[in-house]
């Protein structure tokens, strides 16, 4: 059974095709990079995905099951999480309320209204997460007074009290520094091990460093995808994205 596969899936905006009749099929475990040049269908690819925008044509598969019509908050119970580009963390709560409120959402999917969350296992989570990103100590600092690398890291944490089964991970790295860079990639690789992770990345050089396999697209369709070094030496690649 594939993890994820879409078929024939596709997005127009009126007479615009930003994504066209993708087939696309992701393994479980797997980190995969999404790259392509500007307005080449990334974004809305896994914003199809992910249920943020619905599809015009196609289908999407996740673990057996036909995900097409979910609104995005069955798909975060099916376990697809996604993490936004442009940063959305509360900036007048601490970091631990911040956590918080996505283990609460995580602890409350499907439930009744009236449904009691545990509250020791609501903090259980929390600090969990604080834990793996390394925001431990700020736990009671207000998130606007993290800069803006922490700050991603909090939202990184947010996503994994979700316990994602397919974390989606949409430019994580854009304005960090290169200190914070290579700290991100290593928690990618830490969640990895228990997470599918599917990257949205204009950094090449972390694209290379972390993606098993790439996907490339253009003009809305999958132009290739392979190992790293199958695609750094496609001639087809290099025209359209390296520039080579």
């Amino acid at each position: 059974m594939t993890f994820l596969e879409t078929r024939s899936l596709s997005r127009f905006f009126g007479g615009l095709s930003a994504v066209d009749k993708v087939d696309f099929d992701l393994a479980e475990g797997e980190i995969r990079a999404v790259i392509g040049p500007n307005g080449a269908g990334k974004t809305t690819l896994v914003s199809l995905i992910s249920g943020r925008l619905p599809p015009s044509a196609g289908t999407i598969q996740f673990q057996g099951h036909d995900i097409t019509a979910l609104p995005p908050w069955r798909r975060v119970a099916h376990g697809i999480v996604y993490m936004f580009q442009i940063t959305s963390v509360f900036r007048n709560l601490t970091c631990a309320e911040n956590v918080a409120l996505g283990a609460q959402r995580a602890l409350t999917l499907g439930r009744a209204p009236w449904h009691r969350v545990d509250r020791a296992e609501l903090t259980r989570r929390t600090d969990e997460a604080l834990r793996r990103v390394g925001l431990a100590n700020r736990a009671n600092d207000l998130a606007s007074t993290l800069p803006y690398g922490h700050q991603r890291l909090l939202e990184l944490a947010m996503s994994l009290t979700l316990q994602p089964k397919l974390l989606i991970l949409d430019e994580p790295t854009q304005g960090l520094s290169d200190a914070e860079t290579v700290h991100f990639c290593n928690l990618v690789r830490e969640v990895a091990r228990q997470t599918t992770i599917l990257l949205i990345e204009h950094n090449m050089d972390v694209v290379m460093e972390l993606a098993q396999r790439i996907t490339v697209m253009e003009n809305g369709a999958i132009l290739a995808d392979g190992s790293p070094a199958e695609i750094t030496a496609n001639a087809d690649v290099q025209r359209a994205y390296l520039g080579t």
